[in-house]
């Protein structure tokens, strides 16, 4: 999309500029502005010159060490560049609300748009349950789930009353929703939900816990979400049209793929200026783990060539070790900085490359691939390179849901069991139990 200069980019730029205490930091700002003419005009200018003044203001706050500046000169690029979008952008910055107060427009936007839903989604339902008594509840799941995906060529009959149309920005809200939803960052509170709230009280949940029964429950309902993540990402890993950012949507909230030594993922990408981490893990010691992502099957090239009869790897694998190395070189060289102001260790820091799928280089065999990967990574010490396939069937053993000589068809079923098991576990709970069974 063109580069953004608007009113709210203006707020952002002026709350920028009240930050800065250097008088070079704050000349640099003022020039931005500048170029944008807006001053509250509405006539403002962008183009590649603005984003050339707000590249050159962060790199001159970066220089004097003014991070808070530095951290909102990031955002405004981002947003003039459409990397954000202008209802996170202005929510995020109450940029139009008077001291702390949340937009109630945007929060009654979301709500009364999942109240619609649920309404639409619960006639329907009951519709599919009268006209159908025997279905049971995944036939439910599947019917609504059709519906959602019909959704999407709505159109307009011209034999009905009435016009559709599109207003200009309506895309863009529609497009923030969708972030919301599905990044999860709605929190349910309701007060008619008394009961819910008691019985996933703190309380509640430890003796759910403290039986083996509730421990069971548990552990299947997590088995189930883990297993339809791993599908979801092997589905985006395996199709030839997925980017790095789709490849990074299927990980995003899936630390446990990458071994148990790692608790979550860190709140903030952008640790060092002019770097953004794909995905900044952290351990269980509170150091960073870098987790960069490059593409799987759309890989434009092969990722090993023989050379002096063995197999190496190619310039793009270097290529992005060596982009990681460097995301490592500033992370040390802010160390301080960044374990004073959010809390992460970065002097043990290490990463790791995801990058390609043996797919894309069918004439080499599988093992051999990984095997010029593994020797590739046993003389390095901070940085690993792995394809997302190796990733996947790791996460899938560590499951229990794959053997390690399992074919392909093998995978896929013990897939399927792993998000079956739950259900199987819960049929157990309310099974009678006979004097055999004690």
């Amino acid at each position: 999309m063109a580069t953004r200069s608007d009113w709210a980019l203006e707020l952002q730029l002026e709350a920028a500029r009240n930050q800065a205490t250097v008088p070079e930091v704050a000349n640099a700002i003022d020039a931005a502005l500048t170029h944008t003419g807006g001053f509250g005009s509405g006539n403002r200018r962008g183009g590649k010159r603005l984003i050339s003044l707000l590249e050159e203001a962060r790199s001159i706050a970066a220089r004097a060490e003014q991070w808070q500046t530095v951290r909102l000169l990031q955002d405004s690029l981002d947003y003039a560049e459409g990397r954000i979008l202008k209802p996170e952008f202005e929510e995020r910055y109450r940029l139009f609300q008077d001291g702390q107060q949340r937009n109630d427009i945007l929060r009654d936007y979301v709500s009364t748009t999942i109240w619609a839903g649920s309404r639409f989604l619960s006639s329907k339902g009951k519709e599919f349950l009268d006209s159908t008594p025997d279905a049971g509840a995944a036939d439910l799941l599947a019917h609504l789930l059709s519906l959602g995906q019909d959704s999407l060529f709505l159109e307009a009959p011209p034999d009905r009353p009435g016009r559709y149309r599109i207003p200009r920005g309506r895309s863009e809200m529609a497009l923030w929703l969708e972030q919301v939803i599905r990044r999860e960052r709605i929190d349910v509170d309701d007060a008619a939900a008394e009961a819910q709230r008691i019985v996933t009280s703190p309380e509640a949940l430890a003796l759910l816990a403290a039986d083996a029964d509730g421990q069971m429950i548990f552990r299947a309902a997590e088995l189930q979400r883990r297993a339809a993540g791993l599908d979801r990402l092997r589905a985006v890993a395996e199709d030839r049209a997925s980017t790095e950012h789709d490849l990074q949507a299927a990980l995003e909230g899936q630390h446990w793929i990458f071994g148990g030594r790692f608790v979550g993922e860190a709140a903030q990408r952008r640790l060092v200026p002019g770097d953004e981490i794909d995905i900044p893990l952290v351990r269980g010691d509170g150091s960073l783990h870098v987790v960069e992502l490059k593409r799987a099957m759309s890989l434009r090239g092969p990722l090993v060539k023989k050379h002096r009869g063995a197999w190496v790897p190619v310039a793009a694998v270097h290529d992005a070790v060596g982009q990681a190395i460097n995301y490592l070189v500033g992370l040390d060289e802010n160390r301080q900085t960044l374990h004073r102001d959010l809390g992460i260790e970065t002097r043990r820091a290490s990463a790791v490359v995801l990058i390609g799928h043996p797919g894309v280089q069918p004439d080499v065999p599988e093992p051999q691939i990984n095997e010029a990967l593994r020797t590739f990574n046993s003389h390095m010490s901070r940085v690993e390179v792995l394809t997302y396939k190796e990733l996947i069937d790791n996460a899938e053993r560590s499951l229990g849901t794959q053997d390690a000589d399992s074919s392909p068809a093998s995978r896929h079923a013990g897939s399927q069991r792993a998000s079956t098991d739950w259900r199987l576990d819960l049929m157990r709970l309310h099974s009678p139990v006979t004097p055999e069974d004690r």
